[in-house]
């Protein structure tokens, strides 16, 4: 009899090895970018440019994404995180857009990271599905990011 553990287990997928290297390039961008201006800048094209090359599904969504997130929060810093879109405050993650293709799934999502002020009691959600962009979802959106960098009173 095998063991479950060495018939299930097969490392990291081609694309979760990929948004790593990804990343790891990432990162190396930006650590030779000269000024603060210069960074941010760029990584406003490096997020243009990876939103632009999507493909069409995942597209529309993430440019209204990017633009619901710069409008509702412009104290987010759009970057790069795993090759896709973000969106950080004073430097840490607080938001991201990942496409449907990233990782071969059937709904690209909306992800917040614990940076994001979403409590709400002793259990949150801190990612959404998106299928598609109406005026409900942009709504939604909207709530969530404004909520998301209002550190006032967390509502737990």
């Amino acid at each position: 009899m095998s063991s479950p553990k060495s018939s299930t287990y097969e490392g990291f997928t081609a694309e979760e090895r990929a948004a790593m290297k990804e990343h790891a390039q990432d990162q190396k961008k930006a650590a030779r970018r000269s000024s603060r201006a210069d960074k941010a800048a760029q990584d406003q094209r490096d997020v243009l440019a990876k939103i632009a090359g999507m493909q069409e599904s995942d597209r529309i969504l993430a440019e209204r994404v990017h633009a619901i997130i710069t409008a509702s929060a412009p104290v987010l810093a759009p970057k790069l995180w795993y090759g896709m879109p973000a969106y950080a405050l004073d430097g840490k993650l607080v938001c991201h857009f990942q496409p449907a293709a990233k990782f071969k799934t059937r709904y690209a999502t909306l992800g917040f990271s614990d940076h994001a002020n979403l409590d709400d009691g002793t259990m949150w959600a801190t990612a959404f599905a998106l299928t598609e962009m109406t005026a409900e979802v942009e709504a939604r959106i909207n709530a969530l990011v404004k909520q998301a960098v209002s550190w006032d009173a967390p509502s737990s």
